[in-house]
Parts: C-alpha cells; structure tokens; sequence
C-alpha cells in the first residue's frame, strides 16, 4: 500500500502495519515529522483516535436513578399506589390520594437518598482515580511540555527516561539502548532491553536509560487496552443482588399469603364492604414491605466506602464491600504485593571463597563494580548494601567503567587506590566470571554446587572477582583474576507481608501465592513469609504435571489445598479464580497489570494493587493506594462490620413485617377493625427513618468469613415478628375490650 494513499482513518482501522516497517517510514504513514504535532493537529486527531485511556461506560444518570424504583420491593409499594386511587372507585367513593401521594413520596425520597450516595460514593473514587492519572513529556508545537497522557495521539514524539511509565505504544527513535521493565504486561520477568526502532508498550516501565519516541497507538488500540477488550466479557449477576431479591421476594411471599387470607375471610366469610377490604389489603402492602431496605443498605455501604477510602482502599463498587466480608480466599500477586519488587543481597548466604577477604570486602568490591547513578536493579541493589552509596567511590579513582553488556554479562572497573596501585573488579553472571578467573576443578565444581543450592531456594546468583594491574594502563589485560565469591540475589518480602498474611489466617481468609517467578522463588517467598510451600508449577492446572502424586488429584481440589502457583500466565489466573469460585469459594484476587484485568473481573473481589495500570483499576471493584496486603485485612475488617449492620437491619426488615402482616390481619379478622392505610404509611415512614442510624451501628466484626445464612435470618426474623405480632394483638385486646387502659369521661 503506498503511504500517499493512507490516510489517519486507516492508521485507526490498524490497515497499516506500525510495529514492523521501518521508523521513517511510520513518520510517512502518521502524517509527521521530528519537530513533533501542532497542538491544532493534536486536538485534531484526538477527535479521530479518542483520548488514550480505556473507555468507561458512561451510565445515564437518570436510568439509574429510576433503576432504584425498579426492584420487587419497589414493585409492590407501586401496586399499592395504583390500588389507592384505580381500585378505591369500585366501591363508589372518591380515590384515595392522600395514600397515593404519601407511597409515591416515600418512594421518591428512598431512590433519592440510594442514589446520592451511591453516586457520590462513585464521584470520590473518579476523583481520586482522576489523581492517578500519568502525565508525559511531549513535544507539541516545537517545545517539550509536560502534558497529560491521555490527550496523546500517534504521531507524537515523547521522551521516556528512568522511572517513567510509557504511556502509549510506541517505536522508539535513535539513542542508547533502554531496559523495560514490562512484568504488568507480560508477567514477571527481568527487564527486558530495547534498541532504537523496536516497540514499547503502553504500561511498561523505564528501568534504564533516556530515549525519545513516536507514538503509534493509543487507547484502546494499545497492545494494554485490546486486552482490556476482552474483560467485557467477564459479567456477573453481584452476589448481594441474589440476597436482596431472596429477602424481598420472602417478604412478598408473607404479605401475599397475609392478602389471600384477608380476601377469603373479609369477603367470602364476613361480607364485609368492598372498600373495607381494600383498605386492610392496603394496610398489609404498605406497611409489610421494607421499602427502605435498598436505602438503608446502600447508605450503610456508602458510609463504609468513605471508610475504607480513609484507609487507603477506594470502592468502586459498592456491593464489593459485602462480598469482601465473605471473602475465604486470597490470591495474591508476590512481585510488588507480597514483595517489594526490589532485588537485594541476603547477606546471612554470602559465600565467600578467598581466606584473606570477609563479607563486607566482597560487598564493596561488587558495589566498586557497580553503577552509583543511573543504575540497574541489581546496581542499586548491591550499592543499597552499603552503610553510605559514597562509600562505592570512597578513597579510589575510576579510570575506566565497563557498562553491562548482553556479549560479556558482566560489569567491571578499573580504578587507582590511595597508594598509587592499580586494580580492576567485576561482577556478573556467575558463569562468566568463573570462566574469567579460569579455576581449578574442585573449585569450580564449590562454586556450581553453591550457584545450585541457591537456585533451589530461589536465589539468583552474581559472581565477583578482582585483578591487579601491574602496567598501570586501563587498556592492560592485567595479572591473573580472583575469584572472590557469591551474592545470593533476592527479592525481599514487605516488611508487614508475613504479620498480615498472619492476620489473615486467623481471620480464616486462605491466602495463596500467585506468582510468574519459578517455581523454587515462590517456594522460598512462602517459606519466608509462613505461607506455607505447598505450591506447584502451573503446568500442573492444565492437567500436565509430570509428578505422578499431583496427576492423580483433580485439578480443583489441587487448587483449592495448594498455597500457590508459579509460573502462571494470565489464562492460568483466570482458571484458578474460575475453578475456586466452583468450589463454592467467595475468592478475592489482587493484580496491577493488564494481564490481569480478566482474573479481577471475574473475582468476586478484584482488588487493583498500588501503581496498578488503568486496565487492571478498570476491570477491579476495589483500588488500593497504598502498596502491600495490609491494607486488605483492614478492608476485610471493615467490611465484616458493616455486613454486621446490614444483617442486623435484614433482620429487622423481616420482623417488621411478620409484625405487620400477622399484627394487622388479626386484628382485622377478628375483631373486624379497619386500620387508616395512611396511619400505617406514616408508621412506615417512622420505621424507615429510625433504623437508618443502622448504618453507624457500634458493631463487632465477625472472626470468620462472613455468609447470608438466610434460614437464620428468616428463622430470627419469623420469631421476633411473631411476637410483635402477638403483642400488638394483646395491646388492642387490652385497648379495645377491657379496662385496661383507662379513659376520663364515658366509656
């Protein structure tokens, strides 16, 4: 296709192949040249490509508003309206309007209050979202700016250097190489290194280097935002939903029978007059629904939203919070939740193989060895050892520094002591700097054998050695290499990790390890953090497992007893949470990167970790801003309480209505007494009002996983009604037929 004939539409339809023709080339197709877009030509091209962000289904506020009027409940109070004033005819008088007006108020004012804090619970966490948002340098008009990153569109040049997020897909310009790390895409995985012309992603971090970069997709047409396509896909019928309407529909069920007695006994056994029996039908509709139920219940999870948000845990869902008190298992992501995400020496497991050098000698040859600034992982890692970064250069002078390179593996550098001697060390892959100091068999043989008892316990291993320089120039090959010893690498647990997978056991929360890394990395995290190594590669979830002991188990029940998986590819998360869920399991699931996103959909609670991409806070119902799992046992603290209240209030929904229903039938079949409709609207009313101080109810969260036991709800709330019931019976007996309660004046 030549490029005169393309246009920007088809850059959109993806009819041009960005990623593989040559960088000039892709300035051709995208319209664009090295002094970067117009900020009229940028404006312009948001209008064909969008903005680059996921998009988030805008709801119609008014649909939802009218939503909060359309449940079982609901639908009962408005056939009670409809019977007030179009059935109030049939016996002759006028309709009954103060009855109408007074359900449609209470209605109104119920869907009001669900919906201002529901939204409002949806207006904090777009706010703290919206402060989440990436900015990027771009230039525009001739000049870099500093611009948010949705407002790019391909054809943009941007710079992306140490520490920056990359905001879109893009190819990059002329320059050093970069390293990426790009673990929220892929998985986890060591930084990968990317020369000019090759692509970076959208969510991927700059580990090393500076490098500008044209932008060639954006939005939902990134490598990230196809892949957040598909969690569209992934929708689910909430878990409180199926209680609400369970509750509800039990309470439509005991006004009906209540109706149908009423209906047998007043007009075919008494005869009474038609509008009679309208009336006492209308007292039970309206005063046996618990119409607040929605209300009470939605401000009680709002209040404990803002809660939650104090603590560092914004809801984006507010039902999660009730799903997040029967949460039962766990699956964490380890880099970065369980982790810090930041390599380091353990230094209790340095080998050292000379006699004349310690622990602290080896320490500080390797961080000589290493970068001071602009450093690697493993440079920052080695340097951090040290009581002061100064110490690395502390009474020596660099000749010459030998960057890391993917040929020799290793880095080194020459440098002249305080007396004038010349010296070079280096440190590296294991394997080279063995072969570097060519040594004898025996100790070769100690040295593999320490590089594998490292590597069982998940360690990575770094070699380091040194020379002298008899001719004292830096081109000199130097005297014969010392082998020096071995750093076991390591990427250390939070310092809260274990106390809060502790905490969550006791809270019978099951947590289980989901991690990219090896298998025997994963074994050693949980051996550290008192999880248990209960764990297995995750060719055993397809079925594929070569151990014999693990085939013969079924893969749910493997799932279910295992503490966790290594090796694991997104497809992998998203069975385990699937299979869990079979089990009957309420399964929380953390993640940060877009590979993610299905699992956390599909996750009763998908839980978005601190620094999460957009894609996974998109698809999950709870974002953490504060990094580790601490946060999430404070949140499942939090929401046990508040589901505390709520079941207390359902409780009481039942009970009043039992009440309501058995108090008022007696008292209308058996003593033939005709209850104002309206009166018990204003009961109605009172009721409501009342019980919403549920909400902040002084309440102790439950030590286990949380369930709607609805028999126990039904049960408690059946005899608590009942005996409302018999006691308002009793009162209007004493009232109505005895002395009981005196009156001045006549009988």
């Amino acid at each position: 296709m030549a490029s005169g004939n393309i246009s920007l539409e088809d850059v959109k339809n993806e009819n041009v192949d960005l990623e593989r023709i040559p960088v000039e080339e892709v300035f051709e197709q995208l319209k664009c040249t090295r002094e970067g877009l117009t900020t009229e030509e940028g404006q312009k091209r948001v209008q064909i490509f969008g903005p680059n962000k996921l998009e988030e289904k805008k709801e119609s506020k008014l649909l939802k508003f009218l939503g909060f009027m359309w449940n079982p409940l609901s639908w009962v109070m408005e056939s009670a309206a409809i019977m007030a004033i179009a059935l109030a005819n049939g016996g002759g008088k006028p309709p009954d309007w103060q009855d109408f007006v007074g359900i449609v108020v209470l209605l109104i004012i119920n869907s009001t209050i669900s919906f201002i804090e529901e939204n409002n619970a949806g207006n904090a966490a777009a706010a703290l979202m919206a402060g989440l948002a990436p900015k990027t340098k771009v230039l525009r008009d001739g000049m870099w700016t500093e611009q948010d990153a949705a407002m790019l569109v391909p054809g943009d040049l941007i710079s992306i250097k140490l520490g920056d997020i990359v905001p879109a897909d893009a190819r990059l310009l002329e320059g050093d190489p970069l390293k990426i790390d790009q673990s929220s895409l892929t998985g986890e995985s060591l930084p990968v290194t990317k020369n000019p012309g090759d692509e970076v992603f959208s969510g991927s971090t700059c580990k090393q280097g500076e490098i500008e970069a044209i932008v060639i997709a954006t939005g939902v047409h990134t490598f990230f935002g196809k892949a957040a396509h598909l969690v569209d896909s992934t929708n689910q019928v909430g878990h409180f939903q199926k209680v609400l309407t369970a509750i509800g529909n039990f309470c439509i069920c005991s006004i009906a029978v209540g109706m149908v007695i009423e209906i047998v006994v007043i007009y075919l056994i008494q005869h009474r007059p038609y509008r009679e029996g309208i009336d006492n039908l209308l007292v039970l509709l309206i005063g046996g629904i618990p119409i607040a139920m929605p209300t009470v219940l939605s401000v009680t999870m709002a209040i404990g939203s803002h809660r939650l948000s104090q603590q560092g845990a914004i809801t984006k869902r507010m039902t999660a919070i009730e799903e997040m008190a029967g949460m039962d298992v766990l699956c964490s992501d380890k880099t970065g939740t369980l982790t810090l995400n930041k390599l380091t020496v353990d230094k209790s497991l340095i080998e050292v193989f000379p006699k004349d050098v310690d622990k602290d000698t080896l320490v500080l040859l390797a961080a000589r060895a290493s970068r001071v600034e602009n450093q690697d992982a493993i440079d920052a890692s080695i340097v951090g050892m040290l009581g002061d970064p100064k110490e690395a250069r502390a009474g020596i002078t660099e000749v010459h520094f030998l960057p890391f390179n993917p040929v020799d593996k290793r880095t080194a550098i020459t440098y002249i002591d305080h007396n004038g001697k010349w010296h070079r060390c280096s440190k590296g892959a294991p394997e080279q700097i063995i072969e570097l100091c060519e040594l004898k068999a025996d100790v070769k043989k100690e040295a593999h054998d320490v590089i594998d008892n490292f590597a069982n316990r998940g360690l990575r291993s770094l070699g380091v050695a040194r020379q002298t320089i008899p001719e004292k120039t830096k081109e000199s090959a130097g005297g014969p290499w010392e082998f020096l010893g071995l750093l076991p690498l390591f990427d250390p647990p939070r310092h809260d990790s274990a106390e809060t997978i502790r905490r969550a056991l006791e809270l019978g929360v099951n947590v289980k390890m989901i991690t990219g890394d090896q298998l025997a990395i994963g074994k050693e995290t949980g051996r550290r953090l008192g999880m248990g190594t209960n764990m297995y590669p995750s060719s055993s979830l397809l079925g594929q497992s070569k151990d014999e002991s693990i085939a013969s188990i079924p893969i749910d029940e493997l799932i279910e007893k295992a503490d966790g998986f290594a090796g694991v590819f997104p497809e992998h998360k998203y069975e385990i949470v699937k299979k869990l869920q079979e089990r009957k399991h309420i399964c929380g699931m953390t993640g940060d990167g877009v590979n993610d996103a299905p699992a956390l959909k599909k996750a009763d609670i998908g839980i978005a970790v601190a620094d999460a991409t957009d894609a996974a806070r998109s698809a999950s119902d709870i974002v953490l801003t504060e990094p580790g799992l601490s946060v999430i046992v404070s949140a499942v603290l939090t929401s046990r309480a508040i589901f505390q209240r709520m079941k207390n209030y359902t409780i009481y929904a039942v009970s009043i209505t039992i009440r309501i229903v058995l108090g008022f039938m007696l008292v209308a079949l058996i003593w033939e007494f005709d209850f104002s409709p309206f009166m018990v609207l204003i009961i109605a009313i009172l009721n409501d009002g009342t019980i919403m101080t549920i909400s902040k109810d002084r309440v102790k969260p439950s030590p286990v996983p949380d369930s709607w036991k609805l028999k126990e709800i039904f049960a408690t709330g059946i005899i608590l009604g009942t005996y409302m019931a018999i006691m308002t019976v009793v009162f209007f007996h004493l009232a109505h037929d005895t002395d009981f309660f005196p009156v001045s004046g006549s009988h």
